[in-house]
């Protein structure tokens, strides 16, 4: 299990990738073959706009709390299989890392949701550092934006470096 050291908690408001509004999000997002959504919120504005992730991760909260019964319906209603995980706070669990790279695997399959059990705060960092080249991951910086992200040796080095210090 990988643990995040407080010393690195300010590291992690930093954006990896392009910060964008949803607008830009769903212009960006239409011809990208493979996207991988980390949380609730982008996870929903998505399948609002009938755009299906090859898996998303969510744990049905955002900042304020649980998410509304309207975001929660959408995102059950996506995915051909789902799998439950274990993820305690500020934590990418061994379980966790395991079923994104399976995930990453089985990319043919269709789409899979990932619901975590405890925070899935920090599963963008797994899901970038294993993602193939024809991905596209994105996730929501609070109160900032959506961050669209590139699997480019460039983002795997830094997410790498973040990995090694858990």
């Amino acid at each position: 299990m990988r643990v995040l050291p407080d010393n690195l908690r300010d590291l992690l408001k930093e954006p990896i990738g392009q910060l964008v509004d949803d607008k830009e999000l769903l212009k960006l997002l239409r011809n990208e073959k493979y996207i991988v959504s980390v949380g609730d919120l982008v996870t929903y504005t998505l399948l609002k706009h009938e755009i299906e992730p090859v898996f998303c991760i969510v744990d049905y909260k955002t900042r304020r709390g649980v998410c509304s019964s309207e975001i929660k319906d959408m995102i059950k209603s996506y995915g051909k299989k789902c799998i439950v995980v274990q993820n305690p706070p500020a934590t990418i669990s061994d379980d966790l890392w395991n079923v994104i790279e399976l995930a990453y695997e089985n990319l043919e399959n269709g789409s899979l949701r990932i619901e975590i059990e405890g925070e899935e705060d920090l599963a963008s960092l797994a899901a970038i550092y294993m993602a193939p080249s024809d991905v596209t991951i994105i996730y929501g910086l609070p109160d900032r934006g959506v961050l669209v992200v590139k699997p480019t040796p460039k983002n795997k080095q830094l997410v790498k470096e973040i990995l090694d210090k858990m």
